[in-house]
């Protein structure tokens, strides 16, 4: 009904025209003593045939309304299903739109190309910056002092924000870097253990982990991030304590005595750039790193999920169920 009146509102002034014109026609007949029936018999008629066109109108307009719509709702795919123009102004504005959809395009393309060349060049650079990076471990390790010591634990970090910077990249890809078949989970857990260990022995934090013997079904290189990242938030926000593995149920758990999270923080943890309470109190948390374990859980079809109390620790759950998860 509002598409009707919609229709009728638009040939608002036409009826308008139509109704003066037959009061005064009515008028000059009825002056010079014409037969008022024949001029409103001729009027009902003509009033008949009008309102038989203005049903016609509408069911074409309407036609027109709903592929418009259904245009407007594929908007990139559809532009050139636009119907033909019935005047010269119809015919001025889709030309109007045609050469807006190709300056559109254009530019897509052109940001396209500008964001390729972008991505292209941040990978090679951090693929570039780990062999400094390298050259400088191996010349740290052979020192024992203090002050090697803390070079490397600030060079670990550098090679982890590099690390985070290339899963980045290739978590925005639209390239499939997943290979889901079966794994040890023991091994992938004790690959992110020693690469950690050297900062829970200076942190002076307790690991507690009892070796599992689970075979899952996952990408290796995808969930070994993941786990990296939460023992690296682990560490980063236990000051003192312990932080446990542990594998019940098809469930891996990193538990920590931390400093916990608030309740508030919690449902928003995973959005991109978010850092909450904690992270605003640490000036280098970028908010990414539990964004881009949401998003690798998300690809892998692994839910993952908190549970924390502030000043008692935190509990990230990572659910390795297998299900929907082909096998590549």
């Amino acid at each position: 009904m509002k598409l009707f009146f919609e229709y009728i509102r638009k040939f608002r002034k036409e009826a308008f025209l139509f109704f003066l014109f037959s009061l005064i026609f009515l008028g000059i007949f009825a002056l010079y003593d014409t037969y008022i029936e024949a001029v409103i018999y001729a009027f009902l008629i003509c009033t008949l045939i009008g309102l038989i066109i203005v049903c016609i109108g509408f069911i074409k307009f309407k036609k027109q309304h709903i592929l418009l719509k259904n245009i407007y709702k594929n908007l990139p795919l559809m532009t050139e299903n636009i119907p033909n123009p019935e005047d010269l102004i119809q015919e001025d504005l889709q030309k109007i739109i045609e050469k807006l959809s190709e300056i559109n395009h254009k530019s897509v393309n052109n940001i396209k190309d500008l964001q390729k060349d972008i991505m292209d060049y941040f990978t090679v650079w951090v693929h570039q910056i780990k062999t400094p990076i390298s050259a400088m471990q191996m010349i740290l390790q052979a020192e024992d002092t203090e002050t090697s010591l803390e070079l490397s634990a600030e060079l670990f970090k550098i090679e982890q924000y590099a690390e985070m910077a290339l899963q980045y990249i290739r978590l925005d890809s639209h390239s499939n870097d997943l290979f889901i078949k079966h794994h040890n989970l023991d091994n992938i857990i004790r690959q992110a253990i020693q690469k950690y260990a050297p900062l829970f022995i200076r942190r002076r934090i307790k690991l507690t982990y009892s070796p599992v013997n689970a075979e899952i079904l996952t990408d290796k290189k995808w969930l070994l991030f993941i786990i990296e990242q939460l023992l690296s938030n682990a560490v980063k926000y236990t000051l003192k304590g312990s932080v446990s593995i542990k594998y019940e149920n098809e469930i891996l758990t990193i538990s920590d005595t931390g400093i916990g999270i608030t309740d508030e923080d919690i449902p928003r943890i995973f959005e991109k750039g978010y850092t909450g309470l904690s992270g605003r109190k640490d000036i280098t948390s970028t908010g990414l790193g539990l964004y881009l374990c949401k998003t690798a859980a998300d690809k892998l079809n692994h839910r993952i999920y908190v549970k924390s109390e502030i000043g008692k620790g935190s509990a990230f759950s990572i659910d390795l169920s297998r299900k929907n998860i082909d096998i590549e």
